[in-house]
């Protein structure tokens, strides 16, 4: 009792400080902005020619793309590799694709990519695709896991050309359920572009602030899902398409719908586990793949890697 009422005595002589000297303490405190913080770009063009083939490349790091050879001598999958290791709040990185006519590639990445906790300041993350006319492109890179306060801000942006045929595919893990993790706050904005001929035809933003985390559980909401994706498909024959993923959605084993919206087919995708969400994307493209025809649009070999 007596260390106690000590240290309460103690408490009580402490200066009181004033609202103005509370203001100029939190200019202390620690801001992304006062940290390291990666600024990684990478540019990348693919032409044809007796192949598809790099017409141009820039990678400015952490971003890195490789190009895995399968005994082909042409340019198959490109592999996006971020060699931080993974992306923090004030982190910035752009990657730009772009497919020439006839070219025809797949862009995947090499692992999940992990976005940890931020202290004020969102990491931006931005994909700017284009497929001119002929061109044949699939994005379809790995998973992206957000971590606890973590804070993204994600754009993809899409340029389409009368005659390109394009498969594009974002996904998001909140928090590591297999670990146990629940992931109770942070800001999180994912939105898409996407433009025909330099006409926007298709806009969408999805967004999770600190106030919507607690009720993500709500029927309304995301209904306990944690793995969300997002895929798009534009190209030829869209009807007889769509009616082809009509009937294959209800084997995937999540909850997933389809639909055609200003000439694009777009499906989406939510599951309670990230492995199950793997397991129905597998099985989408392993049989939607072959309705396009040989190509790009298969299961990325860095997938099984």
């Amino acid at each position: 009792m007596t260390q106690f009422s000590h240290l309460v005595r103690c408490e009580e002589d402490l200066p009181r400080l004033s609202s103005s000297d509370t203001r100029d303490l939190s200019k202390d405190r620690p801001s992304d902005r006062d940290l390291q913080r990666a600024d990684g770009c990478g540019r990348v063009v693919f032409g044809s020619e007796n192949g598809t083939r790099v017409e141009d490349i820039f990678e400015r790091s952490p971003m890195r793309v490789m190009f895995p050879r399968t005994g082909h001598r042409t340019v198959e999958e490109a592999v996006l590799i971020n060699t931080a290791g993974g992306v923090a709040g004030g982190d910035r990185l752009e990657l730009c694709v772009t497919a020439l006519p006839g070219a025809s590639i797949a862009v995947t990445s090499q692992a999940a990519e992990k976005v940890y906790g931020a202290l004020n300041e969102p990491a931006r993350v931005a994909t700017r695709l284009m497929a001119r006319e002929s061109a044949r492109l699939a994005w379809l890179p790995q998973e992206t896991i957000v971590f606890n306060w973590a804070r993204l801000h994600r754009t993809t942006e899409i340029e389409l050309f009368c005659g390109a045929e394009l498969l594009a595919l974002e996904w998001l893990v909140l928090g590591r359920t297999a670990h146990g993790e629940v992931v109770i706050g942070g800001n999180i904005t994912d939105s898409w572009r996407v433009k025909r001929d330099g006409r926007l035809t298709w806009a969408d933003s999805f967004r999770i602030t600190d106030e919507i985390f607690p009720h993500l559980h709500r029927k309304a909401l995301l209904s306990d899902c944690h793995a969300l994706a997002t895929l798009i498909y534009f190209g030829a024959h869209l009807d007889k398409r769509l009616e082809f993923l009509r009937e294959l959605i209800p084997t995937l084993g999540c909850n997933c719908a389809v639909t055609l919206v200003s000439g694009l087919i777009v499906v989406r995708f939510a599951a309670k586990e990230s492995s199950d969400l793997k397991l129905a994307l597998r099985s989408f493209l392993q049989q939607f793949g072959p309705e396009l025809g040989s190509g790009p649009f298969r299961v990325p070999k860095m997938w099984s890697c």
